[in-house]
């Protein structure tokens, strides 16, 4: 615990909602909800304005959309958030050195480290020259907590919201935190809330009283411990600018449930080459392959195996993948399938199992290349079943023949016209698309409807939110 308040953390504002209001004229201060839009889509996040209907991350969309059918429903731009997010890191990396980033939008920020404050007085100039460098940079709005350590700075970002500094005076983290939901402490959710309202302890202050002891007898030694100290605002968890991965992994959830055991094979493979092309982006390679499986009853299952080396051969990890999903019982249909890395290196050894099955294939000859031949066929069979049902479609009517031929315009999505120059897709269906023609700094635009494959749109890279900034590409 330090003490002087030199530890930052930033929490930008309703961030990838607040980026599509800030790109969009006519949704601003209107309420917007980012997320997948198939029936089985999740808030990513809602606008405050979505907020005051009870909309929240994490929420079902068919929730979020019968308490605000109004509300304007877009799929997310992550290259668009990340150009932003980058702009906001290079902002923080000025101040410090130690930047521990937390998400797109989130990081914690060492002032101390940078030299740019080490009293109360030079953190606060420090985090107000922050957001209005932030605002005049990316057009964007962040909230900054200012405290003595990172639990505190965090819980000052959170108050600050949205739009505020909050700053928290060493030695009245007591008084701060005694009357507030014991939820307010990091690591403690529903569960553990629940469990200790149960036991008479509601607030922080309650924690405190009960005593280290009792926590332990609740929660077991580790999280009694560390609820305990947190408590009583101890926290001296450094800022760390480089975190070491741990696993790298990606997911699918689908609108309808698979029961096809060669399309749920098809998608392993496909996930499995995402998975080593992500792994080979970190510059890492992994010992253990995993899959994760969640049926139709909501039942997950894993499976892991572990190979002799660290590998990011694409062909290993797929066809470990294969192994494992042999191992599922897949009957009665899975919604999500999900395949990751762990054990993770800097370095690849080869894998000799691999090696041996290479030799294996080559020696088999004609006969393979035959067999090779029948499951690519079985493979575009499966594949175009695949496009008919695939995962996060955004809900639309039943595509036409137009629209099956034509291009897919997913709603948010930038596009340029040659006519009516830029603007995004309100909406596609029935082999129509409806654009709103606007730009950041231009007033609300018209809207105007197309056939789906009109050959004077196209799609467009994201305009930059502030004059002189910009053009994100997603190329």
């Amino acid at each position: 615990m330090r003490a002087a308040p030199t530890i930052l953390h930033l929490d930008m504002d309703a961030f990838f909602a607040a980026a599509e209001q800030a790109s969009k004229p006519s949704l601003r201060g209107k309420p917007v909800v980012v997320g997948g839009l198939g029936p089985r889509g999740v808030v990513a996040t809602a606008s405050y304005e979505a907020r005051r209907f009870g909309v929240h991350s994490a929420m079902p969309m068919g929730q979020a959309r019968r308490l605000a059918p109004n509300a304007a429903y877009l799929v997310p731009r992550f290259a668009f958030y990340r150009a932003i997010s980058g702009q906001v890191m290079e902002l923080l990396g000025r101040l410090s050195p130690l930047v521990e980033p937390l998400s797109l939008d989130e990081a914690f920020v060492d002032l101390e480290a940078g030299g740019v404050a080490d009293d109360s007085a030079g953190a606060r100039a420090a985090g107000e020259r922050l957001r209005r460098d932030i605002l005049t940079t990316t057009g964007l709005t962040g909230s900054v907590g200012l405290a003595g350590s990172k639990m505190l700075a965090k819980i000052a970002s959170e108050e600050a919201k949205p739009d505020g500094l909050v700053l928290i005076e060493p030695g009245t983290e007591r008084e701060l935190l005694g009357p507030r939901s014991v939820r307010i402490i990091p690591g403690v959710g529903p569960a553990t809330g629940e469990h200790l309202r149960r036991a008479g302890i509601g607030t922080v202050a309650e924690v405190v009283e009960a005593g280290e002891d009792e926590l332990v007898r609740l929660l077991g030694r580790a999280h009694g411990t560390s609820l305990y100290a947190m408590a009583l605002g101890r926290d001296d968890r450094p800022v760390v600018a480089e975190r070491d991965a741990k696993s790298v992994s990606v997911e699918d959830t689908f609108d309808v449930d698979l029961h096809d055991r060669l399309r749920i094979r098809l998608e392993v493979e496909r996930l499995a080459e995402r998975c080593v092309a992500r792994l080979r982006g970190s510059g890492h390679s992994g010992r253990t392959i995993v899959l994760k499986v969640r049926r139709y009853d909501f039942s997950t299952l894993t499976r892991s195996e572990t190979l002799r080396g660290p590998t990011d051969d694409p062909v290993v990890v797929r066809d470990a993948a294969a192994r494992l999903l042999d191992l599922v019982d897949t009957t009665g249909g899975v919604r999500l399938l999900g395949v990751g890395v762990s054990g993770l290196a800097d370095y690849t050894q080869e894998d000799l199992f691999a090696q041996a099955e290479a030799e294996a294939v080559a020696e088999a000859g004609a006969e393979a290349a035959a067999d090779a031949t029948a499951v690519a066929e079985a493979g575009t069979e499966a594949a175009e079943r695949a496009a008919e049902v695939g995962p996060q479609a955004p809900a639309a009517a039943p595509p036409t023949a137009t629209e099956t031929a034509g291009r897919h315009w997913a709603p948010g999505n930038d596009v340029r016209h040659a006519v009516y120059g830029p603007g995004w897709v309100q909406g596609s269906g029935v082999g129509r698309v409806t654009v709103r023609f606007e730009e950041p700094c231009s007033a609300p635009g018209r809207v105007r409807t197309f056939v789906v494959d009109d050959p004077d749109l196209e799609p467009a890279d994201p305009l930059p939110l502030v004059p002189g900034g910009a053009t994100v590409s997603t190329a």
